[in-house]
């Protein structure tokens, strides 16, 4: 057996693996998932400061995982591409099929699926016609404004003791947050069950939405 030799070929393989390598660049690469934003508005979300922030988006960068642009003295970030929101998608399916220890995180981040039972991008796809379907979006109306599941209500979760009796009693509620791992909406659903309604949260959240509509997108083309 011949002695291996790193070609130049893995070298290049290996920047993507190197790009990824780190908890706070795999949040702001979900983050992104939803839709551009700027340096200041990811280092809210991601709750690093904007130096750190830079940082990691300029590594994400080097590696063609992300793109930017300039706007006055404000810096755009978006995903390089549509294949960069399903190679996310896989990696999280697959570490979720190989690791224990994600899922038991998963399990005690958001509640156990058991009894939270989440619904699924593809359930909730089938089910929007359903005028019993009431949906959730309980991110900021910001981010509902740059997209959101058709047909889907914007309610803050900040908002929600205040406004849940403008809701339907008898109406079956989704609700969704940010991406797989938010845990507003599992929060949201834990307090209207509490309060006699029937809801669940979306399995994945608008991230997960987003990533099947382009991966039926780009099968349709």
């Amino acid at each position: 057996m011949g002695e291996f030799v790193e070609e130049p070929i893995y070298a290049q393989l290996a920047r993507i693996g190197k790009a990824i390598a780190s908890p706070v660049r795999l949040r702001l690469l979900d983050l992104l998932d939803q839709g551009e934003c700027t340096v200041e508005q990811l280092a809210e979300e991601a709750g690093v400061s904007v130096k750190n922030t830079s940082a990691q988006l300029q590594q994400l960068r080097a590696a063609n995982l992300v793109a930017s642009r300039k706007e006055g003295t404000r810096v755009h970030y978006r995903l390089a591409a549509p294949g960069v929101s399903a190679f996310l998608g896989q990696l999280q399916d697959l570490a979720e099929e190989r690791l224990a220890d994600l899922r038991r995180a998963v399990a005690d981040h958001l509640g156990d699926p058991t009894v939270m039972e989440p619904v699924t991008v593809e359930e909730l796809q089938r089910r929007l016609d359903d005028p019993n379907l009431v949906v959730l979006d309980i991110r900021s109306a910001d981010e509902y404004a740059t997209g959101h599941v058709p047909g889907a209500i914007s309610l803050p979760s900040t908002e929600i003791r205040e406004k849940l009796d403008e809701l339907p009693r008898g109406a079956k509620i989704v609700a969704y947050c940010q991406g797989p791992y938010c845990v507003a909406s599992p929060k949201a659903v834990r307090l209207m069950r509490e309060l006699g309604y029937d809801a669940r949260p979306l399995a994945g959240g608008f991230t997960r939405w987003h990533r099947v509509g382009q991966r039926a997108r780009r099968e349709a083309e």
